[in-house]
């Protein structure tokens, strides 16, 4: 991808790219071994420069053929490996690329007799390529050392007795150990009382995280203190790193539009580079009375050199592929490029409640029965409950565990659930459930601030439970820093409105919505996507939101706590699930843009001053590697920096 190669080459095809990148991957091993190649060639090439300007030796200046094997042994040490990636293209009928540019100029700087010209221009080039290789690597290896955690073994108890097995051997429901250094394999249930884990490599958080009995662990998560035994609930290829390695891979595949502008740039720019310095050297000839064929070429192969474009193909896909390993190691995960793009823009963040700015860990507090004993009324409302995966529904079954199972249950969206249970009809949900149905209740309830759970048995109601959600440490932070930021917010939830207005006060968010339904929130949505200056990102966490994620033009998920729905759903991934990440995605993109613009500008801008300055004859070929290898180094200099910026 931050080849210049595969830039100057234009390929558009993704197929062809990997093609292009694995000939590339080869081309950037050679110049790994060839480091050799390239001292020696640096010492004959400054010992010939001593004795050519310095020294003046006579024997070595006036031996013309002496100079020219000199500096050819030095040229060779270092074009071989150009000249062969030039014929690997041209044998795919690209005629017209980096490699081909640069043999084509410094050929005909020797032809002209410009031996230590010709040399200097191949020889800073390989060096700007082994700048480049080694920015690369870096920007790879960031996310590498990050991600690619993936276990090589687990201990699984098969038969009477441990035994290590490779991760995709191991089915769901089998039981695992991990010892004490030893990094989760697969995704499962904790059996053992408790753990200490090492959850950094999927959340950026490096504060360890304690793990009771039977709840969720992950796989890439690092065991601590003791031995602990999981029971698997998805399968390796399933789990939670392998998932994220995969959303990280994908990433580089995904390109924003400033990239393949520049692509598709790079191959209409490159034959017009070749026909332009062809033109400087032959159409002076129709024009000029002193005309000299040996100066128009050298302002030719000038204007060649300085004209290949790749600072441009080189640095602005290093500077998008910076951003995402900036974001990954504070815990964000973008899908592509194209997506660090879109989030700069952001004018509006609306996010959902519950998981997103709550912590999504609902406790029952109050238990009002009507007509009904306690613990009937518990029992009930629990048997249905305990099918949903919802975070409140998930209170009232660890607040009362179901003793039974109803006959069939049928989810309403937006609103409960409806179940037969020992031939009668149960509701539980909101308040907006038994309206449905027809169902009186006390008004009362709709007074109620908190979160409320409804039971109706046979169309008559039984009462309500008060549920309560805790609002995250960090919520009216996140919300301040987008605030400072110029952006606007906004809540949407299925909640209660008196509750999600209570949330949007405390916190100071713009404007807040409750009450809605899945449809509610894409209207909310669209209403806001009326106005073409709006750049809308939705954050979100439950399956219910995968539509108004994919409905966004930047869709945010909570990645702990948030759903497999949510998660694919989205355009970036928040594994910490920190609301104040939010700001921090937008700031990264801002500072990812912000530096492909000043390469952009700073590759462009020297690039027209020294080639008007090359084809008037004011530039020699060194101004030439300057302007070629010099922005080339400065435009990786500066695109590296996003990965050493600290963000907020």
């Amino acid at each position: 991808m931050a080849n210049c190669s595969s830039g100057c080459c234009g390929t558009d095809n993704h197929q062809e790219e990997h093609s292009h990148q694995h000939n590339h991957d080869d081309h950037d091993h050679s110049h790994s071994n060839s480091k050799l190649g390239l001292i020696i060639s640096l010492i004959i090439f400054f010992s010939g420069l001593i004795l050519d300007f310095w020294v003046k030796a006579d024997w070595f200046t006036n031996n013309n053929w002496l100079r020219f094997g000199w500096y050819f042994v030095s040229y060779l040490l270092v074009a071989f490996s150009v000249f062969k990636e030039a014929f690997e293209l041209a044998r795919n009928l690209d005629f017209f690329n980096e490699f081909s540019l640069m043999g084509i100029a410094t050929i005909g700087a020797f032809a002209i007799g410009e031996f230590p010209e010709g040399v200097a221009v191949m020889l800073f080039y390989t060096i700007g390529e082994m700048f480049q290789e080694s920015a690369v690597n870096r920007a790879r290896n960031n996310i590498k050392a990050l991600l690619d955690v993936r276990p090589k073994e687990a201990t699984v108890f098969r038969d009477g007795n441990w035994s290590s097995v490779s991760p995709d051997e191991v089915q769901i429901g089998e039981k695992i150990q991990v010892k004490v250094g030893e990094k989760i394999p697969l995704d499962g249930i904790l059996l053992s009382e408790k753990a200490s884990l090492n959850t950094s490599a999927l959340t950026g958080e490096s504060k360890p995280s304690s793990i009771q009995k039977s709840e969720e662990v992950l796989a890439g998560m690092l065991n601590l203190d003791q031995v602990i035994e999981i029971e698997t609930t998805k399968l390796f290829e399933n789990s939670s790193i392998v998932r994220i390695l995969q959303m990280v891979q994908d990433a580089s595949s995904r390109k924003a539009k400033t990239e393949l502008f520049i692509r598709r740039f790079a191959k209409i720019y490159t034959p017009i580079v070749f026909l332009l310095a062809l033109l400087v050297t032959l159409v002076p000839y129709l024009f000029v009375e002193n005309y000299v064929f040996k100066d128009w070429l050298y302002r030719g192969l000038v204007f060649l050199v300085i004209s290949c474009p790749c600072a441009l193909v080189i640095s602005i896909p290093l500077g998008y592929f910076g951003g995402i390993g900036a974001a990954s190691r504070n815990g964000i995960l973008f899908k592509g490029s194209n997506f660090i793009d879109v989030i700069s823009n952001v004018t509006t963040v609306v996010m959902d409640k519950t998981g997103t700015l709550t912590k999504g860990v609902f406790k029952v507090q109050d238990i009002v029965p009507e007509d009904i004993a306690k613990d009937d009324f518990l029992s009930a409302l629990s048997s249905v409950e305990s099918h949903s995966t919802h975070p409140i529904a998930k209170a009232i079954s660890q607040f009362y565990p179901a003793n039974k199972i109803p006959d069939s249950v049928e989810e309403i969206s937006g609103k409960g659930i409806k179940a037969l249970d020992d031939v009668k009809n149960v509701l539980a949900g909101n308040t907006s459930l038994l309206k449905s149905f027809g169902i009186p209740y006390p008004e009362e309830l709709d007074k109620i601030v908190e979160t409320t759970v409804v039971l109706a048995i046979d169309n008559l109601y039984k009462g309500y439970v008060t549920i309560s959600d805790e609002v995250k440490k960090d919520s009216e932070l996140a919300i301040n820093n987008l605030h400072k930021s110029g952006v606007k917010t906004m809540m949407l939830s299925g909640d209660k409105d008196s509750l999600t207005q209570n949330i949007a006060k405390k916190l100071g968010i713009d404007s807040a919505f409750g009450g809605l339904l899945p449809e509610g929130k894409v209207e909310k949505l669209e209403a806001l996507k009326k106005n073409r200056k709006q750049v809308v990102a939705f954050v979100g966490d439950g399956i219910n939101d995968a539509p108004v994620l994919a409905l966004s033009d930047v869709g945010m998920a909570m990645g702990g706590l948030g759903s497999d729905a949510a998660i694919e759903t989205a355009d970036v991934v928040i594994q910490t699930d920190q609301p104040s990440k939010i700001s921090t995605a937008i700031n990264i993109g801002k500072a990812t843009k912000k530096v492909v613009y000043q390469n952009i500008v700073l590759a462009f801008g020297v690039k027209i001053i020294v080639l008007l300055l090359g084809g008037s004859g004011l530039a020699n070929m060194w101004e030439a590697v300057f302007a070629d290898v010099g922005v080339a180094l400065l435009a990786i200099l500066n695109a590296v920096r996003i990965q050493n910026m600290k963000f907020k």
